[in-house]
Parts: structure tokens; C-alpha cells; sequence
């Protein structure tokens, strides 16, 4: 009975990873996550998927960039991981449903979809010409947002 208090005990004490479900959003949608503790260093698994800023030690915006999945790690001053979480930015969050993967012969291409419509979204892996196609229309996309913003 001791090892049982005392297990759920120490189960209570540890923090909670923030966001520990995961993040799903929308391409240029912001969302604030909130750190149980203190975080010192941000990394973020691909860039060009979605990116991090942290307001202060214990919170921070991650914005949607472009279409796929990968994953923020957050470690606190002492190098030790305090959270891992997957962020997968879609077409539309609210309604996010799955990935499609088409292949046509030799040729994949890879699509987020709702339950209203699929997104094409270029995983290593698509064939070069869908692949290629979608990034180049991302990339215009992102420089058209930072002339808007004033080139920042």
C-alpha cells in the first residue's frame, strides 16, 4: 500500500509535457502553448512546416507555414527534455482528419484532407514534379507574407 501512495504520489508531482495531445492548425494560424515549467531552449523538427517564438520562459506562439507534420522538443535550463509534441498543419485544424497518399505508377503525391477536401502536401517521398510544384507555390506564399510584413 506504501509503494502505491507513494507512486501516485511522485506520478502527480512530475510536470505535465505542455501540449502533450499535439498541435493541429492551419497554415498562418498562430496559437499560444503555455510550458508547466520554465523553458530555455526551442527546437523545431522542420522549420518550413511550422516555426516557434517564445513570449517568455513558459510560453510561446507556433504558427503554421506550411503543409505536413513534425514535432517541437522544448528543454529547460538544465538540458533535460520537458516536452515533445507533435504539430501537423492542415488545410483546415478544426476538422482535420488524415493523410491521403496517391500513387500514379511510379509517381506519389501526398494530400492532408478534412472532411470536406484534401490539400496537397509535398512529403519527401512525392514525386519531383508534384513535389516541386507545391514547394514552389509555398515559397511564393512565404515571400509574399514577408513583403506584407515589411520584409522582417
Amino acid at each position: 500500500m506504501r509503494k502505491v501512495i507513494l507512486a501516485a504520489s511522485l506520478a502527480l508531482a512530475l510536470p505535465a509535457p505542455a501540449f502533450a495531445a499535439g498541435i493541429a492548425l492551419a497554415m498562418d494560424e498562430v496559437r499560444t502553448v503555455s510550458f508547466a515549467v520554465p523553458v530555455a531552449t526551442v527546437y523545431v523538427g522542420n522549420p518550413s512546416i511550422a516555426d516557434i517564438n517564445m513570449i517568455d520562459a513558459r510560453h510561446a506562439f507556433v504558427i503554421g507555414k506550411g503543409f505536413g507534420n513534425t514535432n517541437i522538443v522544448a528543454l529547460d535550463g538544465d538540458g533535460k527534455q520537458v516536452s515533445d509534441t507533435t504539430v501537423a498543419v492542415l488545410a483546415s485544424a478544426a476538422s482535420a482528419d488524415s493523410t491521403l497518399v496517391l500513387n500514379r505508377g511510379t509517381q506519389r503525391a501526398t494530400y492532408s484532407c478534412t472532411a470536406s477536401h484534401c490539400e496537397a502536401m509535398p512529403e519527401p517521398g512525392d514525386g519531383k514534379d508534384a513535389f516541386e510544384a507545391i514547394n514552389s507555390q509555398l515559397a511564393t506564399h512565404s515571400a509574399a507574407a514577408k513583403s506584407a510584413a515589411g520584409g522582417q
